[in-house]
């Protein structure tokens, strides 16, 4: 980030700077091998290209008098872009399809969206309209959260990142902060699985393409 600035500075001059801090990156997790079956196969559809996979989950915080408020993230697996953070009190059946709506109308309709089994997201009326659009949806296993992998990282660069460092006063302050920062996630912050590019820059050099990340296992 600070050479796309136009800083000329030296990866070990930063790293000092990080010591110095006492800033530190969470170690890396054991790889799981719950995905896979006896005969090699992956029980997860791997996300292949736009459109082909989007997730979908929740994440939760507060306003400083105490009241919830509910975060419906989206996400494109394939391209990492957040395609949407809707914030309310509350997010039934119902508000999550109007979402939904006007992401495809935008983006176009997935092929398939996954997500676990929370009761707003096995409603019998979300399933048959996206049943009736084509999209199918994918449920992970009861308990399994890395099954939706790419949704829970974002939640924990979200949460990090954005809701460990705010308070949110009022509704309408936290719904302009977040999607302030969906915004620099997808137009600035870089990537590392992306070649350190953001998801969703505002400008790109002509024939000049987002280097994707390699299928995941």
């Amino acid at each position: 980030m600070l050479r796309s600035e136009g800083w000329e500075i030296s990866h070990g001059r930063v790293m000092r700077i990080w010591r110095r801090e006492g800033l530190k990156v969470p170690q890396k997790q054991p790889k799981r091998g719950r995905l896979w079956l006896n005969d090699g196969s992956c029980i997860r559809l791997r996300p292949e290209y736009r459109n082909h996979v989007w997730s979908w989950d929740f994440v939760f915080d507060r306003t400083v008098d105490g009241r919830p408020i509910k975060l419906m993230v989206v996400i494109d697996e394939y391209t990492r872009e957040c395609l949407a953070i809707h914030v309310a009190r509350r997010i039934r059946g119902k508000d999550a399809i109007d979402v939904f709506a006007d992401l495809m109308e935008t983006h176009g309709i997935p092929e398939h969206i996954r997500s676990d089994n929370g009761p707003e997201m096995v409603a019998n009326r979300l399933r048959s309209w996206l049943s009736r659009l084509g999209t199918k949806t994918i449920y992970i296993t009861p308990g399994s959260p890395w099954e939706n992998g790419y949704c829970e990282s974002f939640n924990g660069k979200l949460r990090d990142e954005l809701l460990n460092g705010e308070l949110f006063y009022t509704l309408r302050e936290a719904q302009v902060l977040i999607e302030q920062w969906r915004v620099f996630y997808n137009t600035e912050r870089p990537h590392s699985s992306l070649g350190y590019r953001p998801p969703a820059p505002e400008t790109l050099l002509p024939n000049q393409e987002i280097p994707m990340q390699k299928k995941a296992a």
